[in-house]
């Protein structure tokens, strides 16, 4: 811990591991993943897929501003487990609210959103009073914080078409200034060197969110199955729909989260990474595994009904979203292109024609297979490099 300032986290490798307090604010977002697949399922069309975007890509930076600020300051220190359990409770708020967001609550959402938002970076401001860097690097992020509200609270009091525009451009206002150092006039902006965190931490924390998202799509599927009368064709439904979770959890943690740890762990500027990897490019593969869901709650409903436009979408771009979010992720932390990912984006996309003819059952077997093959394939790698690497030893 910081001499000068009593709040800040030691940077040791066993003071930087999550505290249990981390992994009771993330239940919160369990509920959040929850509600924002319910929000896509109630309206599964291009407009619907618009609004969920828009609220995932809130509660993300949401959620991951509060894991930059844990990476910082110590959660076993009383201010700043207070500061985590307020922004709990107004995350539970704002949770709530996602599914009247478009409709009669919406100035309910954004209200605890920005109360979220604008309430913990300000608390954190006081907390880094006597860390000049991160002071300055505060005082330019509630700049835009401060821009942000006052489109969330705008887009509130709108309604229809206008909500929409206006909420979309404090998505884009609360995504660019990550990207762009926080830049502000007069107060500059901020680099990566003033930014600098615990990489083993940053990879944790979004490795605990992906099993936030797989936990959430496993309950979705199962409270699915449980609630429609069982048949040969609903528990295979049921038994593809795992199988697909499985293949996506294998995907990301059999090499690839050990991997991305230790890229992040060791590279000289692991801010970089944190920022690019694990702010960004984790987004498309939370997007994957939620619309995964969604797709699997269909098939579970209606295994052998005719195909829709809808339920087609949901079964294939839920798996393409998470390899392509994957692919790009891998390419940020090893520098090289995996082309087994390509191949299965390219498989999935052979796979449209298919979908007009086939049925919700067959349709998910087949996007299961690709995902499938993926971690298969992912799997017989590793362990012929191991056994070349092993080969090599005198």
């Amino acid at each position: 811990m910081d001499a000068g300032n009593p709040y800040l986290r030691e940077r040791a490798e066993d003071a930087t591991a999550v505290t249990p307090v981390e992994l009771f604010f993330d239940l919160v977002y369990v509920f959040a993943v929850t509600q924002i697949s319910h929000l896509l399922l109630e309206d599964l069309n291009r407009h619907g897929a618009f609004h969920a975007a828009l609220i995932l890509l809130a509660m993300w930076q949401a959620w991951m501003y509060a894991t930059w600020m844990t990476n910082w300051f110590d959660p076993r220190s009383l201010p700043v487990r207070a500061v985590l359990i307020g922004t709990m409770l107004v995350s539970l708020v704002a949770a709530a609210g996602v599914p009247g967001a478009f409709g009669d609550r919406g100035l309910w959402f954004a209200g605890s959103y920005v109360l979220m938002q604008v309430g913990r970076t300000l608390a954190v401001l006081w907390l880094s009073r006597r860390d000049r860097a991160l002071r300055r690097t505060f005082q330019r992020i509630t700049v835009w914080m401060a821009a942000s509200a006052v489109l969330w609270i705008a887009g509130g009091y709108a309604a229809g078409g206008t909500r929409e525009l206006v909420w979309l451009a404090a998505v884009v206002v609360d995504n660019t200034g990550p990207l762009v150092g926080f830049r502000v006039p007069v107060l500059g902006r901020s680099g990566t060197e003033d930014r600098a965190i615990t990489g083993s931490h940053m990879a944790e924390r979004c490795h605990l969110f992906v099993i936030i998202a797989l936990g959430e799509s496993i309950l979705v599927t199962g409270a699915t199955f449980a609630g429609h009368r069982p048949s040969a064709t609903t528990l295979g439904a049921l038994v593809i729909a795992f199988l697909g979770s499985v293949a996506l959890w294998w995907i990301y943690f059999d090499r690839s989260a050990r991997l991305g740890a230790r890229a992040i762990g060791a590279a000289a500027d692991p801010a970089r990474i944190g920022r690019i990897g694990y702010t960004f490019l984790h987004i498309p593969m939370i997007a994957g595994i939620i619309v995964t869901a969604v797709g699997d709650e269909l098939t579970i409903a209606g295994p052998r009904h005719p195909m829709t436009t809808a339920t087609a979408t949901a079964i294939l771009l839920g798996p393409a979203l998470f390899l392509a979010g994957h692919l790009l992720f891998h390419r940020t932390v090893s520098g090289f292109w995996v082309p087994s990912r390509l191949l299965a984006l390219a498989a999935l996309c052979l796979l449209i024609p298919v979908a007009t003819v086939t049925e919700p059952l067959v349709l998910s077997f087949l996007a299961v297979l690709v995902v499938v093959a993926v971690a298969v394939s992912d799997t017989l790698h590793g362990r012929t490099r191991g056994t070349a690497s092993a080969a090599t030893q005198p």
